[in-house]
């Protein structure tokens, strides 16, 4: 076999082929085409006197280059006298999608923050997952997806769009590295929004919004609360910021003069510094925290040193009877500035410090929108402030009491 011609084909010629039959390309490799017009690379070899067809993958998956290569590997273990075919058959055991997750989580593990958003993926590729985990990679269907999600879909839609997108990218990871092919079960546009009901607007997971409608009225309640807490989730509402980042929030962050909230990457979701504009009331939130004389925290809490509780927000909002969360107040405020307003979609989305999705749309806006964006922080502020004007109580030093 070594003496034969090697790469008698090119890549025009291979593509141009119809004639049904095996087409020779040297050394063993043919590319085989059946009667319905299939196409797919055998290699062909002789051993203890039996000749063996032994397939290496379609053409349309396995370019001419890739299929040269895995001859030459096939020839090699011929040449050393193995058996090709049992040799692939060791290399080209599927995992089990358990062994995928797993596997994807390792690799991904250097490029993610920090460990704790690492366990969450391996949480929910575990618990969630389970029935799927013993099964081929490659055997995993829309059925089997379907399987593990449509139990949390109406109970906790939030972890199950986010078990859905997880086990996607698991999916596309094991096409990618050969194991499977086709399209993947766990995509979401033109495949599962068909079969799974769209989740409701002002209802994101366990995240319960208020109706943006509603605003003005909570806000007059809300101004009317004599503690830190209270102006710690009026900052959080203007700044359509998220709770850790507010509590988190630190003097050295804010700039007075000029009107803004620089956020460190470190303390950012996405890993970015955030600039964020500051509307007149929030300048005037700032102005009354520094009344009370305190360092470091912007909202302290009522030990030295420390930042107001991670729950005292919440803790608030039950005190005001409102069954809606904190985070919630993110998807009231996307909700009035889509339906109220005409700024554009990437200056909502920077508000909230999302990544712009398209990446066209991503690269051809390489700024933060910042100027755009104070205009939009100062309507919404605006259009808070409608019921509850000039009128707020006063602020009482280190109490979370509302």
């Amino acid at each position: 076999m070594a003496g034969r011609t090697l790469n008698k084909l090119s890549a025009t010629q291979a593509a141009k082929l119809r004639k049904p039959g095996r087409h020779s390309d040297g050394g063993g490799l043919y590319l085989f085409i059946d009667q319905q017009g299939r196409q797919r690379w055998i290699f062909m070899y002789a051993r203890n006197g039996k000749r063996t067809e032994l397939g290496i993958g379609g053409r349309r998956d396995l370019s001419l280059a890739k299929a040269r290569s895995e001859a030459v590997k096939l020839r090699e273990i011929l040449a050393a006298g193995g058996d090709p075919r049992a040799a692939r058959a060791k290399d080209d055991r599927i995992p089990t999608f358990g062994e995928c997750a797993d596997a994807y989580v390792e690799a991904m593990r250097p490029s993610w923050r920090n460990a704790k958003h690492a366990a969450q993926w391996t949480m929910t590729l575990t618990k969630y997952a389970r029935p799927m985990r013993g099964k081929q990679v490659n055997e995993i269907g829309t059925q089997d997806v379907l399987g593990v999600l449509q139990g949390l879909w109406n109970r906790t839609p939030e972890t199950a769009e986010r078990l859905r997108g997880r086990i996607e990218n698991v999916l596309d990871a094991a096409k990618a590295k050969g194991c499977r092919s086709g399209e993947n079960p766990a995509r979401w546009r033109g495949h599962l929004d068909q079969l799974l009901p769209k989740r409701q607007r002002l209802s994101r997971g366990h995240h319960a919004a208020l109706p943006y409608d509603a605003i003005p009225e909570f806000m007059a309640d809300l101004r009317g609360r004599s503690a830190v807490a209270p102006r710690a989730l009026e900052f959080a509402i203007l700044t359509a910021a998220r709770s850790g980042e507010v509590m988190g929030a630190q003097w050295d962050e804010i700039d007075t003069e000029k009107k803004v909230w620089i956020i460190p990457a470190a303390r950012m979701k996405a890993g970015r510094e955030h600039r964020t504009p500051l509307s007149p009331r929030a300048l005037k939130i700032v102005e009354a925290m520094a009344k009370l004389g305190t360092e470091g925290y912007l909202f302290p809490g009522p030990k030295p040193n420390k930042p107001l509780s991670s729950m005292a927000m919440a803790m608030l909002l039950r005190r005001m009877k409102a069954e809606i969360t904190v985070h919630g107040f993110r998807s009231t405020f996307r909700d009035w500035a889509s339906e109220t307003t005409g700024f554009p979609h990437e200056v909502c989305e920077m508000a909230l410090a999302h990544a712009i999705g398209n990446k066209a749309e991503a690269a051809y806006r390489r700024g933060d929108l910042f100027d755009k964006r104070r205009k939009l922080m100062e309507a919404w502020a605006s259009y808070c402030a409608k019921k509850a004007g000039d009128k707020v109580a006063p602020l009482r030093k280190a109490s979370q009491a509302a």
